[in-house]
This record gives C-alpha cells, structure tokens and sequence, in this order.
C-alpha cells in the first residue's frame, strides 16, 4: 500500500493546515500512476496531487477535511 502525502506549500509555515479541496477519483476507483487524484489548499495555495503509483484509491481525508502538511490523504492498493 503507498500513501498519498499532503504536499508542503507553505515553507513559512511547516506546521500550517490545508484542506483537501476536491478529490478527482473517486474512493475505491481503479487509477494509474500520474492520474490527478486531489487537489489541496494552503493559505490561498492550491497544488494538484497525482497517484505515486497504479492501484485501488482509498480516501482517508474527505472532500473539504482540514489536516496538516505531510500527512496522509488516501492510499492506493496494488
């Protein structure tokens, strides 16, 4: 299983949260490896989240969640 990380956007402020604005797939959809998946928000800083690999996309953060820089937003299973 690999883990799908939230993206550091704000270098000022490591410890900032972000919202997980939009998922692309959907949870338990089939995707392949630089699929768009998310997209998140930092401080008015939006970034697009790819799959790190091909796999079965789990949500662990829901559409509009609010969570830290560098943890875990959903996984893919191979």
């Amino acid at each position: 299983m690999t883990e799908i990380i939230f993206p550091a956007l704000s270098e000022n402020s490591p410890d900032a949260e972000g919202v997980v604005s939009t998922w692309f797939a959907e949870d338990g959809s089939t995707v392949t490896e630089g699929d768009l998946v998310a997209e998140v928000a930092v401080d008015k800083v939006d970034a697009e989240v790819t799959a790190p690999e091909s796999g079965t996309l789990s949500h662990v953060v829901a559409e509009g969640g609010v969570t830290a820089q560098g943890s875990v937003i959903g996984t893919i299973a191979t």
